[in-house]
């Protein structure tokens, strides 16, 4: 139902600005959810954070949440 992966990117050529943030879901060995996000310019490697979650429902909440915040500050 809901997406395992976002891609999101912010392009303004004037302020010469190519940005990328990309969030994935992934389990964890401890029956938990990870919430992986990793942005930076493109064309770079960028700069990884992975947050714990009990469960999934709370990683896909955190995920829609920091998406909805992204696309608030100009992300597409």
């Amino acid at each position: 139902m809901f997406p395992a992966s976002v891609l999101i990117h912010r392009v303004d050529p004037a302020r010469n600005m190519r940005r990328f943030y990309r969030m994935q879901l992934q389990p964890n060995l401890f029956s938990g959810c990870t919430l992986v996000r990793e942005w930076g310019r493109i064309g770079t490697t960028g700069q990884c954070r992975n947050d714990l979650y009990a469960d999934e429902g709370r990683a896909v909440s955190a995920m829609i949440a920091l998406s909805k915040q992204k696309r608030q500050r100009g992300y597409c």
